[in-house]
């Protein structure tokens, strides 16, 4: 199994897994839409799973906020 081939544009080799050639930067046309689409995903879902906890961190905090409020409401009548 030869896990390296030629980089068409510097001829040096390069992993058959790298998304470009570590030399000259050009990118590896068998890999590219692959380690685009997984790189995609990947941030994609990153960045919902944070928006997620944002959104659960401040409703959390919002909703603290209003039993404290009731809480001193009640405790002042």
């Amino acid at each position: 199994m030869n896990n390296q081939k030629k980089c068409p544009q510097c001829k040096n080799l390069i992993s058959v897994s790298a998304p470009t050639c570590l030399y000259c930067g050009r990118p590896n046309k068998f890999v590219t839409s692959n380690y685009v689409k997984n790189k995609w995903d990947k941030e994609y879902n990153i960045n919902k799973l944070n928006i997620l906890k944002i959104i659960f961190s401040s409703k959390t905090l919002f909703i603290f906020i209003i039993i404290l409020i009731t809480f001193l409401i009640l405790l002042y009548k």
